[in-house]
């Protein structure tokens, strides 16, 4: 584990924050990366399942994304080929509608700048959500406008919605995403992967 990444295990800039949550939880930062990995997966922040686990993705979020990926568990939580970086480190916490709190902005400016730093030059950018797609690409359009515009990025970045559950009715009524979007990412993947 390099200096930066257990500075970040150490953080607790939003201890007060996430205390005062509907989930009243401690900060416990997921971190998952390292220098030279070839594919980026900048997601949104951890939810409750993997703030229990300390890994990423290990919740049906994460099977929807390593199923659209076309990757198995051992190749997604390989970190010299795949980072994990996500706009907060730690589970937000929820409010008292039991909604998912938005990630806290100063994760992102304290951390974010040193770790693309770190990671060096990655190959593949995969944008997970509303909040990745901002910070990345500077988009203030919508969700589905963003990934529906993908040609514009690819095949460097792709634009993804979140995998939640959630989004099912999403997929439903953007067939487009199935059809066209993946199957090239996950070329691009293996690509990558394998070059």
């Amino acid at each position: 584990m390099t200096e930066l990444a257990e500075q970040i295990r150490g953080c607790r800039l939003c201890a007060e924050r996430f205390a005062n949550t509907a989930t009243t939880h401690q900060p416990r930062p997921v971190v998952w990366f390292q220098n030279g990995a070839r594919i980026l997966i900048a997601g949104q922040a951890p939810g409750v399942r993997v703030h229990e686990s300390g890994r990423p993705f290990t919740d049906p979020s994460g099977d929807r994304l390593r199923d659209w990926l076309g990757l198995n568990q051992t190749d997604f939580y390989d970190r010299a080929r795949v980072a994990i970086v996500p706009m907060a480190f730690c589970f937000p916490g929820y409010n008292a509608r039991k909604a998912d709190l938005p990630p806290p902005t100063i994760c992102g400016k304290t951390w974010h700048a040193r770790v693309m730093r770190e990671l060096g030059e990655v190959r593949l950018t995969i944008l997970v959500g509303g909040y990745a797609h901002k910070f990345h690409l500077g988009a203030n359009a919508s969700v589905t406008e963003t990934v529906r515009n993908w040609r514009d990025h690819a095949p460097r970045v792709f634009a993804l919605p979140h995998p939640s559950w959630r989004n099912t009715a999403w997929l439903k009524r953007n067939p487009w995403f199935e059809a066209d979007l993946l199957p090239s990412m996950r070329t691009r993947v293996q690509e990558v992967l394998n070059d």
